[in-house]
């Protein structure tokens, strides 16, 4: 019941969002709650009560996407995301893959009409977006396979597939067109629609309050974030200039300039991090993680126009590499993947991931891995700026102060290197899943209090890496649950 529930528009094979479907899956989630609520975890050890806990906030986490975001009748983005990467298909499709293949095309005519049903409060600047995504590629990307001249949103890739099925696999062609036809059907009825698909695309902060309380599991409420939003970007900002002041007279960093410059670049800024994390045993790094990908790739744009991440990564990899490869992201799913407790291994919270990634970055520079780097500071705080300002414009989002174009401007005027297409690729994020801007500073501050509650508790005995060991073994897990493991200072039950 509870894989159903979660999977609804992912593996849901029946991709049905009807009213009435949505109504049952609504009324099985309620049961699931009810029958947990019955289980008194009162007198298991700590562990077991985290466990427990993380149940009830999957299913919180759940209830608020019933209950508020509502995404099958509110954002047109819903369904173009159930079948937007279908046409990156390679062609011809190996045998054993068509029978699926051929499924999917024929499921998206059939989700066309539903959207064109449900949509009943679509949100405008939810609705915008769809529109946006089917006309234009971002110049950030979406996943796509890379292409020296990519086409144009889902509308062009769709044309793509089909061309390629002309000439490779032709029996397919009619199914392809059909899903195309539809596509282009969906976009026009948008279009057309536009003037009453125009709810408002907030939730209110209420609703953002309760989230936070219940799903994030943090102390914050939507009035603490903005006083930490703004103490975080005048810190970043301050630092910033005083950075430049002292480096003032010092050669610029230059950008790479072809794509084996930018990868020796991205091999060597892995190769520093490895040694001082061994260096000053900062954390455990498993015999199974190996070299790392970056995720700024490379691409040489039209008139040499990039977007924030290039600006950022060309100069210098080491800033994003910490924070999405080693010792951020990467490294922290692989170490997910092997983690065996049947609960822990399917939970992943965003304050605690992309709290650890930001955390990792000012870390990382403390331990004096930019000694010697000093413009490569100046990046740091150019992108710890970029996360701070996310709270704001998530914040402005949902109370209903910014549209989209309000929060692009906001972006754009605040950070250095922001571009609009980047900013339109993060704001949609915090226009579409409620609560995940304010990730990145909020789980970080988090995790600093944990680590200063721990090396209070510890004394002379407290060591670094030994505490980002035992942190990252928790798991995925909402940092308030990880406090309580390693502290015990507080039941959340």
């Amino acid at each position: 019941d509870y894989l159903s529930l979660r999977n609804a528009g992912t593996k849901d094979a029946f991709h049905d969002f009807s009213p009435p479907a949505v109504k049952i899956r609504a009324a099985v989630l309620r049961d699931l709650q009810s029958r947990l609520r019955g289980i008194d975890p009162s007198a298991w050890p700590t562990n077991q009560k985290v466990d427990w806990v993380l149940i009830r906030t999957e299913l919180n986490d759940l209830d608020f996407r019933y209950r508020v975001v509502r995404p099958w009748s509110r954002d047109a983005s819903f369904y173009l995301d159930i079948f937007r990467t279908l046409p990156y298909t390679d062609v011809p499709v190996p045998r054993d893959k068509l029978d699926e293949f051929r499924a999917n095309l024929r499921s998206v005519s059939k989700l066309v009409r539903q959207a064109q049903t449900n949509l009943i409060e679509g949100g405008g600047d939810l609705t915008d977006i769809a529109i946006f995504h089917l006309e234009h590629y971002d110049g950030v990307g979406q996943g796509e396979p890379v292409r020296k001249i990519p086409p144009e949103g889902i509308l062009g890739w769709y044309a793509d597939l089909w061309s390629r099925v002309e000439k490779l696999q032709p029996e397919l062609a009619p199914e392809v067109q059909s899903a195309l036809a539809a596509i282009h059907d969906y976009h026009d009825w948008l279009v057309a629609n536009r003037f009453r698909l125009n709810h408002s695309s907030s939730i209110g902060l209420t609703e953002y309050n309760w989230f936070i309380k219940n799903v994030r599991l943090m102390p914050y409420t939507a009035d603490a974030l903005q006083v930490i939003g703004d103490v975080e970007l005048a810190r970043a900002r301050t630092l910033l200039k005083i950075e430049q002041v002292r480096n003032s007279g010092l050669p610029e960093l230059e950008l790479a300039r072809t794509e084996q410059e930018y990868t020796t670049r991205v091999r060597q800024a892995e190769d520093l991090i490895r040694k001082l994390i061994i260096a000053k045993h900062l954390l455990t790094i498993p015999d199974y993680v190996g070299s790392q990908k970056t995720d700024a790739f490379w691409i040489e744009r039209p008139n040499g126009k990039r977007h924030f991440w290039e600006e950022i990564q060309y100069r210098d990899p080491l800033v994003d590499h910490i924070h999405a490869s080693i010792p951020g992201h990467r490294l922290d799913f692989l170490l997910h993947e092997h983690d065996n407790r049947p609960i822990r291994r399917d939970y992943m919270d965003g304050g605690r991931i992309e709290g650890w990634g930001f955390y990792c970055e000012e870390m990382m520079s403390q331990a004096g891995l930019l000694q010697d780097r000093p413009r490569t500071r100046e990046l740091f705080y150019i992108a710890q700026l970029a996360r701070a300002a996310r709270i704001p414009a998530e914040l402005k989002i949902q109370s209903g102060q910014f549209s989209m174009q309000e929060a692009i401007n906001f972006m754009v005027q605040t950070v250095p290197f922001m571009d609009p297409n980047l900013a339109r690729y993060d704001l949609e994020v915090y226009f579409r899943q409620p609560g995940y801007g304010m990730n990145y500073v909020a789980g970080k501050q988090q995790i600093e209090s944990l680590l200063a509650a721990r090396a209070e508790q510890l004394g002379k005995a407290f060591d670094l890496g030994t505490f980002h060991d035992e942190f990252l073994a928790a798991g995925m897990i909402p940092v308030t649950l990880t406090q309580w493991e390693m502290i015990d200072r507080k039941s959340v039950v």
